[in-house]
């Protein structure tokens, strides 16, 4: 056996249909029918579109609602704070500490949740974009503080 003796084993390969090479073979339409916007060159059907039949988005009912006014917050609970915090021997914390030690991203808004309140040891402060009542209360019972960051309007989008 050598390569030029290889051949694809029987059934597994197929010709492909050669289209508008002569009458023989399809060749006055090339399989697109007589005229109309489907036999011309550049047709493309709009995404979606099932023949003139009402299409599957519209078909489906739609239910709820989306807020655009909604301000998302990225919550971080004390006790992954007071870890981090230990840790590296720190008592401030703010946006950039977070970022770099990875609980959050740059862009994101910063809520402080209260799990974990009960292991608050020392005194912390803390800059987010809001504060959970429990975690605010577990902040400045240890004589720490929970500073919130001010938010222009334009810097919430």
């Amino acid at each position: 056996m050598e390569l030029h003796n290889l051949k694809p084993k029987r059934g597994s390969t197929k010709n492909r249909k050669r289209i508008a090479r002569g009458e023989g073979s399809r060749g006055g339409t090339s399989t697109r029918g007589n005229k109309g916007a489907q036999a011309r060159t550049g047709y493309q059907a709009k995404r979606g579109f099932e023949g003139g039949q009402m299409p599957l988005h519209k078909r489906i009912p739609k239910f709820g609602f989306k807020n655009i006014n909604r301000v998302e917050y990225w919550g971080i609970n004390i006790d992954a704070i007071t870890k981090i915090a230990d840790d590296n021997k720190v008592t401030v914390i703010d946006k950039a500490f977070l970022v770099g030690h990875g609980l959050t991203q740059k862009k994101d808004l910063i809520k402080i949740l209260g799990r974990g309140s009960d292991k608050v040891a020392k005194a912390y402060e803390i800059t987010a974009d809001a504060f959970s009542e429990t975690a605010k209360n577990a902040i400045e019972a240890k004589g720490g503080k929970a500073i919130l960051t001010v938010r222009t309007p334009a810097a919430s989008k």
